[in-house]
């Protein structure tokens, strides 16, 4: 019954794919086949997404419940104007957290397409029940760990969140659409957010409640950096050098990475002559960077390294190997 169902949701899957087409195609093994592998990695991959949301809901509450709502401190972006307005109005942030996203959500649409938009909405509602209906304690009243750790707790949950292809904040989608709109930074937008939003508590609440509410800004975003960036940080780095094939030699033996060698032309003298040369990529941590330039000087000291910040990396050979002595 499990297999013959599995067969229906591809076969169906897979007619979908030629809705212009009036007649009904008898697929092949292997069409089914790959149907079906198809069909296993999206609902994995949806899994995945859910069980990251899921656990992104339950930090930020924690963050907020545990934490920030008891001594009135306020974040950044939407969930700081829904703070804010909460600890003004006394209207229970949870219906505040929905109100305030609902023009992020919209503009989600727009900007970001569909299955992010409903992504986004199921998220915010799925933060706003578990604000209503779960009980957190209230770990402690002292006020720079109130501001360390709910910022902490609130920026793990935002960037388990956005791990998963939503978003528990919708300032981020506003800063997207504002720096097409503008050309301008994402981060120089954000800022300028939150330069009002941290204006308002201090003119509202207290400038001591803005300072702490600035710490937990801080800690939020740097938590979001370290859960959407990973824990190593990730170097991309070009080489180009007439000893090219030493170089490779010791990435891969040395260093236990993956190269990637394309060919190209290196320029030089007054003329512009050019010269065939072996082009090197390979992808290293900020922790062994110092150790792959000491070796590259060994080899050849004036070897031409570029460097530059890699966000996020998949497939290849990105984790270090483990090398055989």
């Amino acid at each position: 019954m499990k297999n013959f169902l599995t067969q229906l949701i591809i076969q169906t899957t897979l007619q979908n794919k030629k809705r212009n087409s009036n007649n009904k195609t008898e697929y092949s093994k292997y069409q089914l086949a790959k149907g079906h592998r198809e069909l296993m990695i999206t609902l994995k991959e949806y899994f995945k997404d859910a069980i990251l949301i899921t656990i992104g809901i339950f930090s930020a509450s924690f963050g907020f419940k545990g934490f920030l709502l008891t001594n009135h401190f306020i974040d950044g972006g939407a969930t700081g104007i829904s703070l804010l307005i909460s600890a003004l109005t006394k209207i229970p942030l949870y219906i505040l957290i929905i109100c305030v996203n609902i023009p992020f959500i919209i503009l989600a649409y727009k900007v970001m397409g569909k299955q992010f938009a409903i992504k986004t909405t199921l998220a915010i509602a799925g933060l706003s029940l578990c604000l209503a209906k779960v009980t957190f304690p209230n770990i402690t009243n002292d006020n720079l760990l109130v501001a360390v750790f709910g910022g902490f707790f609130l920026g793990a949950g935002i960037g388990l969140a956005v791990r998963g292809g939503a978003v528990i904040d919708g300032t981020e989608v506003l800063a997207i659409f504002l720096s097409r709109k503008f050309a301008t930074t994402i981060g120089d937008i954000i800022i300028v957010i939150n330069i009002f939003i941290f204006s308002a508590a201090a003119y509202f609440l207290s400038m001591e409640v803005a300072l702490y509410s600035m710490i937990t800004y801080l800690s939020a975003s740097k938590t979001l950096d370290f859960i959407i960036e990973g824990i190593d940080e990730y170097i991309g780095v070009t080489i180009i050098s007439s000893h090219s094939e030493e170089i490779r030699e010791m990435i891969i033996n040395v260093m236990g990475r993956g190269v990637t060698v394309y060919s190209g032309k290196r320029g030089y003298g007054k003329r512009g002559e050019t010269k065939e040369v072996d082009i090197i990529y390979t992808v290293v941590t900020r922790l062994e960077l110092n150790k792959l330039n000491t070796e590259i000087e060994k080899i050849e000291p004036d070897t031409f390294v570029v460097m530059n910040s890699v966000k996020d990396t998949k497939g290849g050979m990105i984790k270090k190997r483990a090398l055989k002595h």
